[in-house]
């Protein structure tokens, strides 16, 4: 099982999360690649460090939205929305290469998640601009998507993602941030779901029933509070159940 973790969610003097901290821990890193958060120099740093650690390096792409963090529905044209993740894409590879490594595949962020997850213009202008870019990139999603659809559809390799940290509808899909519950603080509790996702057990949803999660990877989102602890008490209950944790990318 990987664990991947959200993370370069800075920009200038503003910091988020300990993503020094979360590099010892994790197997992949979702680097922003400075349009919903972090800048150059942020991803410069974050490349460098996941180099060093034997991170494999993910693009974070997410809309053009840092007041909102990217977690603002954006309606953007599919064309720009092509050239805006090409960019990103290319912008984190540079700093990924300078650092002896290279992005090893592609994980929307927030809002821009969420859209293509039914959204089926948007969703094809990302899967373009990943197959534009380097077709054999792996690309990351929630199961059932139409952006994992659509991605297996041109060829793409496609990752199925599990939320450590984030609530369930019934249907699969996460609860929206503004309702009560949608996002999971208890890290005892976090470790208990992630190995129950891990070795095929069923997890509750928000309303109280359950289902199982087929996934590749898990992610901890960096600027949840605790992110740090949670990702170690993830990795330490996975491993304590026999489930090997490395990236998926090999």
């Amino acid at each position: 099982m990987d664990l991947n973790a959200d993370m370069g969610e800075g920009f200038g003097c503003w910091s988020m999360g300990d993503d020094s901290a979360l590099l010892e821990v994790v197997t992949s890193a979702n680097v922003a690649c400075g349009f919903h958060a972090g800048d150059p120099s942020i991803m410069r740093r974050v490349t460098a460090e996941a180099v060093e650690r034997g991170v494999a390096i993910g693009a974070h792409v997410g809309y053009a939205d840092k007041a909102g963090f990217g977690r603002r529905h954006v309606d953007v044209a599919p064309d720009v929305l092509r050239d805006e993740v090409l960019y990103q894409i290319g912008a984190l590879d540079a700093f990924a290469r300078i650092a002896g490594g290279q992005v090893r595949y592609v994980k929307p962020h927030g809002a821009l998640y969420n859209t293509i997850g039914h959204h089926m213009e948007q969703a094809t202008a990302v899967v373009t601009a990943v197959a534009e870019y380097d077709r054999t990139l792996p690309v990351l999603g929630l199961p059932g998507s139409a952006w994992l659809r659509l991605a297996a559809e041109a060829g793409l390799s496609v990752v199925h993602e599990a939320f450590a940290d984030r609530a369930y509808t019934p249907s699969g899909t996460l609860v929206p941030r503004r309702e009560a519950g949608s996002v999971l603080h208890d890290a005892d509790e976090i470790a208990t779901r992630c190995t129950a996702m891990a070795t095929g057990r069923a997890i509750r949803d928000h309303s109280g029933g359950s289902f199982v999660v087929e996934a590749a990877s898990i992610c901890v989102h960096g600027d949840t509070p605790g992110a740090v602890e949670i990702a170690r008490r993830v990795r330490g209950a996975l491993e304590g159940a026999g489930v090997p944790v490395r990236p998926f990318t090999g």
